[in-house]
């Protein structure tokens, strides 16, 4: 796994317009939830993929049980699963997302099988970042303990 630079990290963010987010929970307190929330914020739309939820709605969005079901439109894939779950979710986006530049493993998750098939395909691969520190970090939004907590205070 080769971490990509910051410039092409930076390009896939200013590129991105359209992200679905494999795993993401209606739970305010879970990781995915506050990330997608994140880059909504930021302007992007966000499509959430997580089955068990499929139907409601969150952050505006039908929540989708696949990627499958997902606008063709999308041209990033975040996904918040385990490692060894990631190939199959790749394989669905490569056979049902056409514009598709970008799978994303979210910190902690990779898999080099899933990465190979992406860039088979021209497909831009990040592993074991998140898109939401990334952006904070490449755009002066990350506060000195490595988070921008969204809260004013007047502490130093």
């Amino acid at each position: 796994m080769t971490r990509p630079d910051d410039t092409t990290l930076r390009k896939i963010l200013d590129q991105t317009r359209v992200i679905a987010v494999v795993g993401v929970s209606p739970n305010p307190v879970r990781p995915s939830y506050y990330v997608a929330r994140y880059l909504q914020l930021k302007g992007y739309r966000v499509i959430p993929i997580n089955p068990g939820h499929a139907g409601s709605t969150l952050f505006g969005e039908t929540v989708r049980a696949r990627l499958s079901e997902c606008p063709e439109d999308v041209d990033m894939v975040d996904i918040f699963r385990r490692s060894e779950a990631v190939p199959p979710i790749v394989e669905e986006a490569l056979a049902h997302l056409p514009k598709l530049r970008t799978v994303w493993m979210q910190i902690g998750v990779q898999n080099a099988k899933a990465a190979e098939m992406a860039r088979a395909r021209e497909v831009q691969v990040v592993e074991n970042l998140c898109p939401k520190m990334e952006y904070q970090r490449l755009y002066g939004e990350l506060r000195m303990g490595g988070i921008n907590t969204g809260i004013l205070s007047s502490r130093l």
